[in-house]
């Protein structure tokens, strides 16, 4: 397993679907998850800061772990099958409980959890990008500075 640091949500173009970046903590390969836009404005509220004025669906399940004194310890991104990425929480019980990525991602950074990834899933879905296209990141991290969750909201209609 090989930690990752969450990049941020953007919208892929022409389809308007959301993915959460995730970056290799010690490397140089990103891992692109295509994720719904329910979970892309989660994830994007934790990462502002936002707090919403009565909890969230991610902001509960953190409340009813720190109520039962059962920690989250880590996030385990386990397996993909036919496109379909697999999560794992492990909680401080030794509990591990099966999870959408999306949604380990956005309770991982509300809690402050490492989030690791299988060596695997890096080698076959991983994208590397060398340090002369650090500067092409550089505008994706701007660009997600500046993202809001509304960005992601379905037009009506």
């Amino acid at each position: 397993m090989r930690e990752v640091e969450v990049v941020g949500v953007r919208v892929e173009v022409p389809s308007n679907q959301p993915i959460v970046l995730l970056r290799e903590a010690a490397g140089e390969r990103y891992l692109p998850i295509w994720i719904g836009a329910v979970e892309a404005t989660a994830i994007a509220f934790a990462q502002q800061g936002v707090v919403p004025p009565r909890p969230l669906t991610h902001d509960l399940l953190k409340d009813v772990l720190d109520a039962t004194g059962n920690a989250l310890t880590e996030v385990r991104i386990t397996e993909v099958n036919d496109g379909v990425f697999y999560a794992i929480l492990v909680l401080g019980s030794g509990i591990e409980v099966s999870a959408r990525p999306s949604d380990s991602i956005a309770l991982a950074l509300r809690t402050g959890t490492r989030i690791v990834c299988a060596e695997e899933i890096l080698d076959d879905a991983g994208i590397a990008v060398p340090d002369e296209r650090e500067e092409e990141v550089e505008k994706f991290r701007e660009f997600l500075d500046h993202v809001t969750p509304e960005d992601f909201e379905k037009p009506s209609g």
